[in-house]
């Protein structure tokens, strides 16, 4: 049986008393962390993971990986409506939701429970950023994950609109969807990336200020990008001891143990 605590989203007005809360119910029910990596395609979080990843697994850390649109019983549906071009806005929203619901039940809760740090590469806010830069309504975009599991750390990778494109289009071409092309209308699919990742962007700042994300400059080094992501995890975890009883053995982790590098 699952013993996580889940939580509507909260309103700006009483953001900070809920995120106390939402610590606190972590505490209580399971003794897993969940860290989520967030950003826009292209802005390097998922190289950050992995490096992240091996780090603690390096430290003896017992680790579980979720990524976005990877249910296997809704990615093919979302594949082949992609391949199509056959998704509305209101489609794509609905599925990439029930998407992260089927894995929060199958992979993410049950690793959670059995102690482990999950690392999410993306969270409900790239859905709810990505629905809203398609012209959807924010809080029904929201309604479509509650309740949900508060992570315990949201790492946002911020770059520019131009980097990001740059940096997809040097090994890759940039696809339909991701380049939002199903709502601005642009055959370019570089020019139209740009005018959809500055809507995704904008709503990031949004959810990045209403629920406190860590904000990573992504266009420095890969190096101190990973080593400042080390030193925010190892702070979480000294924060989380002084929050949890004296006999809770797995309340803090290794991480500050020997620097094994990456």
């Amino acid at each position: 049986m699952l013993k996580i605590r889940l939580k509507p989203f909260n309103r700006p007005a009483d953001t900070a008393k809920i995120m106390d809360n939402r610590q606190d119910a972590a505490l209580e029910k399971d003794q897993g962390l969940l860290i989520v990596f967030e950003g826009s395609d292209g802005a390097g979080k998922t190289t950050q993971r992995k490096l992240f990843k091996t780090w603690l697994q390096n430290n003896g850390e017992t680790v579980a990986v979720t990524k976005w649109n990877s249910s296997p019983l809704f990615k093919p549906v979302m594949k082949a409506r992609k391949a199509a071009r056959a998704l509305s806005p209101i489609e794509f929203a609905v599925l990439q939701a029930a998407d992260f619901r089927h894995r929060f039940h199958t992979e993410i809760a049950p690793a959670l429970n059995e102690g482990k740090i999950v690392l999410a590469d993306r969270y409900v806010f790239t859905g709810i950023s990505r629905d809203v830069a398609r012209g959807l309504d924010r809080a029904w975009s929201m309604s479509l994950y509650e309740p949900i599991r508060w992570p315990d750390l949201v790492f946002y990778f911020s770059a520019s609109p131009k980097i990001c494109a740059s940096r997809i289009i040097a090994s890759r071409e940039i696809k339909y969807y991701e380049a939002g092309q199903d709502v601005t209308g642009l055959s370019d699919p570089v020019e139209s990336y740009i005018q959809f990742a500055t809507k995704v962007i904008d709503e990031y700042g949004r959810l990045s200020q209403e629920f406190s994300f860590v904000t990573i400059d992504a266009e420095r080094s890969i190096y101190e990008q990973h080593r400042f992501i080390r030193a925010t995890y190892e702070e979480k975890c000294e924060s989380r001891f002084e929050l949890s009883s004296a006999g809770t053995s797995r309340s803090i982790r290794s991480a500050s143990g020997p620097d094994r590098g990456v």
